[in-house]
């Protein structure tokens, strides 16, 4: 029996009205090709297990994303998008008309249903080299230090967030521009916020 989880209902209800129509009938061409389909939550967008992990789709500001979990073996390689365009299998999605025609979305859900039928592994992916860590300029220190709040913040960052301050504020043209960056630095971090906070999904 197919296993609907209300929180992909949330998750839909809650995305931009352009994705609502692109999710809803993914979900509905999976759960035809897979009846035994179960839904879940996964890193923050919904998953279709069987027999494990099989695809996922997920909405942004402006497009939604659909892809398998062992994409190259299932899209064929003139269909799959490149990995820079858009996460996921087909690329940016922004209406319905963008994604295959349902009698092929049924058939990449068939193929990827006898691939976990089989246990066949995902291919292998290679890991990115972790970054070194960027050292923070003093003037970027110091105005930090300024703001217990700001400061209390910028520590528990984790590496990669911290990174992210410092190259947005250090990569500035002008010094005016640079200020302008580096007070907005210290404004975001006083109020709890990461660089990219616009662009996290609300849970």
């Amino acid at each position: 029996m197919p296993t609907k989880d209300p929180r992909v209902d949330a998750y839909i209800a809650k995305s931009a009205d352009f994705a609502k129509p692109i999710l809803t009938h993914i979900r509905k061409v999976v759960h035809a090709a897979c009846p035994d389909v179960k839904e879940t939550i996964k890193w923050g967008f919904p998953h279709f297990d069987y027999q494990g992990i099989m695809c996922a789709m997920a909405s942004f500001k402006a497009h939604c994303t659909f892809g398998f979990w062992k994409g190259a073996l299932v899209v064929p390689a003139a269909s799959l998008k490149k990995s820079d365009e858009a996460m996921g299998s087909l690329g940016r999605i922004t209406k319905v008309s963008d994604l295959p025609t349902a009698a092929v979305l049924r058939g990449y859900v068939k193929k990827a249903m006898a691939l976990n039928d089989a246990g066949v592994k995902a291919p292998h992916v290679a890991k990115r080299k972790a970054r070194t860590p960027l050292a923070a300029p003093a003037y970027f220190l110091a105005a930090i230090r300024k703001n217990k709040k700001a400061l209390a913040t910028y520590d528990a960052l984790p590496p990669s967030h911290k990174r992210e301050y410092i190259e947005w504020v250090t990569e500035a043209k002008t010094a005016p521009t640079r200020d302008t960056r580096m007070a907005t630095t210290v404004e975001w971090l006083s109020e709890g916020k990461a660089r990219n906070w616009k662009y996290a999904r609300k849970s």
